[in-house]
C-alpha cells in the first residue's frame, strides 16, 4: 500500500508538469468571483466583500492536496439611491501546494472593473486582471521504487536514478472578462419573485506566461477561457428559492464543466427594496464537476456572512487510488445597508 501511493504521487506529480501548467481548482467556483471573471469584481450587493476558501483534496491520499485562497473587493463612486456608473476593485492571494514534492503555486493579482447600468435592474461590466505568480517544488522529497532495498525497506543513500530538478520562477499574467447581471431586486418585481440572472466570459493567461519548470527547458501556460451562467429565484409564495448555476472551463485542449443547484429556505425576511441581500437563508444541494465528481454542499446566509461547506465524492478513475473525497470550505463577509457591523453607507452621488 505504501509503495502504490508512493508511485501514484509521483505520477500525479509528473502529470501536473506535462498537462501544460493547468491551473488548480476549487468546487464552489461561484465564491471565488476573481477566478471566474474579472468582470464580476464589485458586481453584488453591498459595498465591501471580503471572502477565504480553502480545499483539502484528496483525504486519504497520505499526502498533501490543499489550495487555500484570500479575496477582496469594494465599490467605488457607488449609489445607494439609483443605479450609476462605477468601479470595482479587487485583490486575491491563492496558495496552492501538490504532494510530497510540495509542488506549489502561490499568486496575487489585483482587479479592476468598469461597472455600467444599461437598463432597469441590469449592469454591464468590463474587468482586467494583472498579478504575478510564483511557482515552487522540490522533487529530492520524493521516493523512488529504486531506493528501496532487498529488507523492503527504504534507503535514502541509494541513488534514485532520476535526474533533473525542478526549478522555482517567478511568471507575470494578464486576464480580462465581459460580465453582465440583471437583478430584480433593483427593477419592478413585487417582493417574493425577485429574480437575478448573470452571464460572463473572461479569458486568463492572455499573455501566456513562460513556464519553466527545469532549467535550459520553458513552455507557455495555456490560455484559459471561461464562461458561466447563474439563475436565481425566489419561488412565489413561498419561502423556497434556488440557484442553478454553470461554469465552463477550457484550457489548452482541457474541459471542466461545473454544475450546480441550491435550494434554499428562508428563515428571516429582509426588506423589499434590496431583495436577497437582506434575507437570510439555508440551502442544501449538489454541485457536480461532469465525469470527475459530485459534490454534495450546505449553505448558510445571515447578516451579510455566507458559510459553505461541500465534500467531492470522486466519480473517475482517481478513485481507485486516493481513497477519500475532497472538503472544501468558504466564508465570506459582504458588507450590506444592514449588514451586522455597519448599518448605512452613503455613496457617492
Amino acid at each position: 500500500m505504501i509503495m502504490r501511493r508512493r508511485i501514484l504521487t509521483a505520477l500525479a506529480f509528473l502529470t501536473a508538469l506535462s498537462a501544460s501548467a493547468q491551473d488548480f481548482h476549487v468546487t464552489q467556483i461561484l465564491q471565488a468571483p476573481n477566478l471566474l471573471n474579472p468582470g464580476a469584481v464589485g458586481v453584488y450587493d453591498g459595498w465591501e466583500r471580503i471572502a477565504v476558501q480553502h480545499r483539502n483534496q484528496w483525504l486519504g491520499g497520505g499526502t498533501t492536496y490543499m489550495t487555500t485562497g484570500l479575496a477582496a473587493d469594494a465599490n467605488f463612486f457607488k449609489s445607494d439611491r439609483k443605479q450609476k456608473a462605477h468601479l470595482g476593485v479587487g485583490v486575491q492571494f491563492y496558495n496552492d501546494i501538490a504532494g510530497n514534492s510540495g509542488y506549489g503555486l502561490q499568486t496575487g493579482s489585483v482587479a479592476v472593473s468598469g461597472i455600467l447600468p444599461v437598463g432597469n435592474g441590469s449592469q454591464l461590466s468590463l474587468g482586467i486582471q494583472g498579478g504575478v505568480g510564483n511557482r515552487t517544488g522540490n522533487m529530492s522529497r520524493l521516493l523512488y521504487d529504486s531506493q528501496w532495498n532487498g529488507n523492503n525497506a527504504y534507503d535514502p543513500t541509494l541513488l534514485s536514478g532520476e535526474t533533473g530538478s525542478l526549478s522555482s520562477f517567478i511568471y507575470l499574467d494578464a486576464s480580462a472578462g465581459l460580465f453582465y447581471q440583471f437583478d430584480g431586486g433593483q427593477s419592478s418585481f413585487a417582493r417574493n419573485n425577485d429574480v437575478k440572472f448573470q452571464a460572463g466570459f473572461a479569458g486568463y493567461h492572455l499573455n501566456a506566461p513562460a513556464m519553466r519548470f527545469r532549467t535550459g527547458s520553458s513552455e507557455q501556460l495555456a490560455r484559459k477561457y471561461v464562461g458561466m451562467l447563474k439563475y436565481s429565484m425566489d419561488i412565489p409564495g413561498s419561502k423556497m428559492a434556488f440557484d442553478a448555476q454553470f461554469a465552463q472551463f477550457v484550457q489548452g485542449g482541457h474541459y471542466e464543466s461545473i454544475l450546480g443547484l441550491i435550494l434554499r429556505r428562508r428563515f428571516q425576511d429582509g426588506g423589499k427594496i434590496t431583495g436577497f441581500s437582506q434575507d437570510a437563508f439555508i440551502g442544501l444541494g449538489v454541485y457536480t464537476r461532469l465525469r470527475d465528481a459530485i459534490s454534495p454542499t450546505m449553505q448558510i446566509d445571515w447578516r451579510g456572512f455566507h458559510f459553505g461547506v461541500s465534500y467531492d465524492l470522486t466519480l473517475s478513475a482517481l478513485r481507485y487510488g486516493y481513497k477519500g473525497g475532497s472538503l472544501e470550505f468558504s466564508i465570506s463577509y459582504t458588507n450590506l445597508n444592514n449588514a451586522l457591523f455597519k448599518t448605512r453607507r452613503k455613496g457617492f452621488r
